[in-house]
């Protein structure tokens, strides 16, 4: 497995050795004491599996108590993945972090606490799977405007699809 370190403290980009032969494929897709030697340090106590359909937006979601650390992986299709800095004390504090995940080289995004997630299908469709180091709260899950202009994200997609809260999140500077 190869570890990189991305632009904005605390993301790492994951990408597992892939053994393909006549058969198709083998990856590891997780090792705890491979991750911990990677960077990632925490413990992960639930998986979540999302599907959805080409030009949809999913974010800006994130849980403010206790905070939540993702690592994500696309099982099938494309998806452009996104993280957005929300420590209030960070220097990259609004800045975001863009990566494409797919099923042709299964690399991972590993977000740590304090940032906001969220992701475009770049193919027909996707389906996402993601551990998370705490266990959904609705009560803590906040979001942002996917489309907020301090934050400046560049999708590439014109007219996503989205759900209705996403519609009408708030601005990242009105979430207190």
């Amino acid at each position: 497995m190869e570890a990189t370190k991305l632009s904005l403290k605390g993301l790492i980009l994951i990408k597992p050795k892939v053994f393909k032969d006549s058969r198709g494929f083998f990856i590891e897709t997780f090792q705890q004491s491979t991750y911990r030697d990677a960077g990632v340090h925490y413990t992960f106590v639930q998986d979540n599996h999302s599907f959805s359909q080409k030009d949809c937006i999913r974010g800006m979601h994130f849980q403010s108590f206790p905070g939540q650390a993702k690592l994500i992986r696309t099982a099938i299709g494309k998806i452009f993945d996104v993280a957005v800095d929300i420590r209030p004390h960070s220097p990259t504090f609004g800045q975001w972090e863009g990566v494409v995940l797919d099923d042709q080289f299964h690399h991972q995004l590993f977000i740590p606490e304090g940032f906001a997630h969220g992701f475009c299908v770049l193919s027909p469709e996707a389906h996402v799977l993601y551990k998370v180091s705490s266990p959904y709260d609705p009560k803590f899950e906040k979001g942002f405007r996917w489309d907020d202009p301090y934050v400046n994200i560049k999708w590439p997609v014109e007219n996503p699809i989205l759900s209705d809260r996403d519609r009408v999140a708030p601005l990242l500077k009105e979430i207190s």
